[in-house]
């Protein structure tokens, strides 16, 4: 389970008690009176970071911003791999389909570890559990398909490294996981590459001419299966879900899920269509999923009237059996930290209600493509 909230909340038990009951109304009222579905609004840009190869730079309305840098270098491909791609080749050759042939060729064309990623919040050291997680997570969903990594391949003898630096420039004032994967996804889809002017396996020359680069993620839909990988953070208060929670609201989840998703481009065909104009529907994927750990799980409960002496009650003769009787006491307006796991049930409608047709997620999708890229 990941690490719950950067920062802890400090809300006294009434304070936890009324926003937790203003989420489980029908429809929730949100502390910043967002609808359930709705999604912060952001202000974003790319192409800020000059001798990079993408960069992306995203503010949320609440002032928690990231910036992401993308750099590639040229790297010679490990000799193992140029063996087993050999040895691939010449069983290709012998095969009478040769369609079979060019799927068995194609599944080696890429490596996981010709990606490095990184993440840094201001606050916490390089190894600690918060920067840790977040960079698995977004490497995980970036990795998920299988295709990402074959995009960097040059031919047999060498393959693009790339870099990704993922930065948080203020604060975390809520959780910083959608922000830094938004970004990313910014910074990737705004990346190129020096256009290719060697050929088969010759030592790798390049075009000069940047203006003749080719992005990472071509525009045209017959050259882009796929989109880079966004994650959505989504907490449900009872019955009720709720997209992209804030601070205040993670302090009363009761289940806190991260969820990746895809996007398949439509099929090949389809005219000069491009792939961020925004039309037509979105064939979306789910890529990884991460329970976090609520920070409600660690909030004081309540103190019902019954063991308040305060207000006539009585209270139990230790701390501990006073303990003890606060959480098994289940009365209306009296917060109780939520125990135990999420329901299976619960868990499937956050998944579905993430890949539903014209939902939060296309609809985020649709706010990043509306983003002018370089």
């Amino acid at each position: 389970m990941a690490p719950s909230s950067t920062q802890q909340i400090l809300l006294s038990p009434a304070e936890l008690s009324y926003i937790h009951t203003s989420l489980s109304l029908s429809p929730p009222i949100r502390p910043d009176a967002r609808t359930a579905s709705q999604f912060r609004p952001l202000v974003a840009e790319t192409d800020i970071l000059p001798s990079t190869n993408g960069s992306a730079r995203i503010c949320f309305a609440d002032g928690t911003e990231a910036i992401v840098g993308i750099k590639a270098e040229v790297e010679k491909s490990r000799p193992i791999y140029q063996q087993n791609v050999e040895e691939l080749d010449l069983s290709a050759g012998a095969a009478d389909d040769e369609d079979e042939d060019d799927e068995v060729g194609n599944g080696v064309k890429g490596l996981n570890e010709w990606v490095e990623l990184s993440v840094e919040i201001p606050g916490f050291r390089d190894d600690d559990s918060m920067p840790v997680f977040l960079s698995a997570m977004l490497s995980e969903a970036l990795l998920a398909d299988g295709d990402f990594t074959k995009r960097l391949w040059i031919n047999r003898r060498f393959h693009w490294k790339l870099y990704l630096d993922i930065l948080l420039l203020s604060q975390p004032l809520s959780y910083p996981l959608p922000l830094l994967s938004l970004t990313t996804h910014l910074a990737l889809l705004s990346t190129r590459l020096p256009k290719l002017k060697s050929e088969l396996d010759e030592d790798p020359l390049f075009d000069d001419d940047w203006d003749a680069s080719e992005f990472l993620y071509p525009r045209a839909v017959g050259k882009a299966r796929t989109r880079p990988p966004v994650t959505l953070l989504v907490m449900a208060v009872q019955e009720n879900i709720i997209f992209d929670p804030s601070k205040e609201e993670l302090a009363v989840a009761e289940v806190v899920l991260a969820v990746s998703i895809g996007e398949m481009s439509p099929p090949s065909g389809g005219g000069s269509m491009e792939v961020d104009s925004g039309k037509g529907e979105r064939d979306l994927r789910l890529l990884a999923i991460r329970t976090i750990d609520p920070p409600s799980r660690l909030t004081h409960s309540g103190v019902p009237n019954t063991l308040n002496t305060a207000t006539g009650g009585s209270a139990a003769g230790t701390s501990e059996q006073n303990s003890s009787q606060r959480e098994s006491v289940v009365e209306e307006g009296v917060w109780q930290p939520p125990r135990g796991g999420a329901k299976r049930k619960l868990i499937a409608a956050m998944i579905s209600k993430v890949l539903e047709r014209g939902g939060v997620a296309e609809e985020v999708l649709d706010g990043l493509d509306a983003v002018e890229l370089g």
